[in-house]
């Protein structure tokens, strides 16, 4: 059994074992339309309230993040380095985070959310993949970035702090990447999501990085396709755009 599919099996036994297929389908259509129609409650926690919005968040959402991690860094070639920590701000269920460690090996990662229940989430995933981690609770804006060389992830994140917040911290991660460390933004496709891009994009590119919008066909595991429809969602593709500075 694969790390990945080790982590898909226990993501399964642990959030059935209170809860139906039903149960979270039917959650797994309100916390879609959150994300769709509702994005100003996200920052008030609407997205994880609730036990059936948080296990359709961990068994739907972080399969399809971490798929779309691993082809896009794969695609990128954005490798790690010798004595690496691999930082994953806003890490929520840690998919994304270990999708770029389990093909970069860095020595340690650091998943850093607001969120207790993420947090722990983070941990079993992590732990499945094999990976040497720790979690802090923390906002993205607090946590002191390590002044070892580091990689660093902002998956879903970014889009999701507030405008003064995202301000102050485009400059911290551009002085990062200066230094030598590898800088990783995805965010979903939509650009009505994310009104900030270009701006980050043309300071990326600025100090030599890169942006790019990819679609990939989609091969989901069994049970996300099953809650893909049940929902009424349509994942063919898997999308997303990413800003990236570093080594290849």
């Amino acid at each position: 059994m694969t790390s990945s599919e080790r982590w898909l099996t226990a993501l399964e036994s642990r959030h059935f074992s209170d809860l139906t297929f039903q149960e979270i389908s039917r959650a797994l259509r309100a916390l879609s339309a959150t994300y769709v129609e509702r994005r100003d409650t996200i920052l008030e926690g609407a997205a994880l309230s609730g036990a059936g919005k948080r296990a359709a968040f961990a068994l739907f959402y972080g399969p399809l993040h971490y798929l779309l991690l691993s082809r896009i860094v794969a695609a990128l070639g954005a490798r790690g380095f010798s004595r690496a920590t691999l930082v994953d701000l806003g890490c929520g269920t840690g998919a994304a985070g270990a999708a770029w460690a389990e093909l970069s090996q860095p020595s340690q990662v650091i998943g850093v959310d607001i969120h207790p229940w993420a947090l722990g989430e983070a941990a079993h995933t992590y732990r499945d993949f094999g990976l040497r981690a720790k979690t802090v609770r923390s906002d993205v804006m607090r946590f002191a970035l390590p002044k070892s060389p580091a990689m660093i992830l902002a998956s879903y994140t970014i889009n999701e702090l507030r405008d003064a917040d995202r301000a102050a911290l485009l400059p911290r991660l551009l002085d990062r990447a200066a230094r030598g460390d590898r800088v990783l933004i995805v965010e979903p496709l939509a650009r009505s999501a994310a009104r900030w891009w270009n701006t980050w994009a043309d300071a990326f590119a600025a100090a030599g990085g890169r942006s790019d919008e990819w679609r990939f066909p989609a091969e989901l595991p069994p049970l996300v396709a099953k809650l893909d429809r049940a929902a009424g969602l349509d994942h063919s593709q898997f999308t997303g755009r990413s800003l990236y500075i570093g080594q290849t």
